[in-house]
């Protein structure tokens, strides 16, 4: 999905890393992507099935991982000559961070202003490259991946992430990949600021566990956003943030949606399917989610409509 050219960006939106709290919070692993680096940032479990690098130390929680910092990380800082206009976003990785967040931000902040029981905030961004400490899940490296820290509600990328996915692994999907990955961790923080995310930190797996629920909720919200992202307009430009979305790039997101799947990746990597060990859904059940966040933000948006901690089921 690209983004109209004039459309105005904040580089102050995002932070710079280094600095933080320390800390041993769970951080909340991404969902969505494609091909073999975002097995081992969302499965880690399978990385060394794949001959990937270890995404970090376990801490016990199926979804979270961590590394000690090393030297040569620290803060990415984005400068207003780097990003300020939907052009800059449409070129540089960074720049298209920072202004899907900032049209997550629109979205979810016109949502949310109407509950009164709702007391919405911005996540923070950070942009880092090699390491950060976070302000309150521990230190992580490049090779955890993105992912959102509910103790300082904060996302974290390290956007040389993205160029690996490109230039070592053939990844294809392009901006529409960075996007997702950013639609569903700003999932993350909403279901923080609801008050669904603390259900999913049981440590318990399987296809009804609640971190299967909360994963397939993020790719819900992901969805919402994407189906309103063309309508979600920018007060500085007074323009929609993105060009409409074509069914060739719906098609894209869908398949996205489904490259890692549980089912998907323990077969191929494994050889067998688990169910007691899955994490984030099967391939149907992460596209299905998907369409019905985006369904329902095309039509009416209704969160409730991604209550999977309410469904009787997670088939639909």
């Amino acid at each position: 999905m690209s983004f109209n050219e004039n459309v105005q960006i904040n580089a102050g939106r995002a932070r710079g890393g280094g600095g933080g709290l320390g800390g041993r919070g769970a951080a909340i692993g991404g969902g969505g992507g494609l091909l073999a680096l975002l097995i081992a940032v969302f499965f880690p479990q399978y990385a060394d099935d794949l001959g990937i690098g270890g995404a970090g130390a376990d801490t016990g929680s199926p979804y979270g991982q961590y590394q000690q910092q090393t030297p040569g990380g620290g803060s990415q800082p984005v400068s207003d000559e780097e990003c300020s206009t939907g052009a800059d976003a449409n070129r540089s990785t960074d720049c298209r961070v920072i202004a899907t967040t900032e049209s997550a931000d629109e979205f979810w902040g016109e949502y949310m202003g109407q509950f009164d029981t709702i007391d919405w905030r911005q996540p923070d961004l950070m942009l880092f490259t090699g390491n950060v400490t976070t302000g309150g899940c521990g230190s992580a490296t490049s090779a955890t991946g993105p992912f959102y820290c509910p103790a300082d509600e904060s996302m974290y990328f390290d956007t040389d992430f993205f160029a690996t996915l490109s230039s070592d692994f053939g990844a294809t999907g392009g901006p529409l990949a960075e996007q997702y990955i950013v639609a569903h961790e700003y999932g993350h923080h909403v279901q923080n600021v609801v008050g669904w995310l603390r259900y999913a930190q049981d440590g318990q797996t399987g296809v009804e566990s609640n971190i299967v629920r909360s994963e397939l909720q993020a790719d819900c919200l992901a969805g919402m956003w994407a189906g309103q992202a063309t309508q979600t307009v920018d007060p500085e430009s007074g323009e929609p943030f993105l060009k409409p979305i074509t069914q060739d790039q719906l098609a894209q997101a869908i398949d996205a949606a489904g490259a890692v799947g549980d089912d998907r990746i323990q077969e191929q990597y494994r050889g067998r399917v688990n169910p007691e060990a899955f994490t984030h859904g099967s391939s149907e059940q992460r596209q299905a989610w998907f369409m019905r966040g985006y369904e329902t933000a095309r039509q009416n948006p209704d969160i409730n409509q991604c209550n999977t901690f309410q469904a009787r089921s997670l088939d639909i």
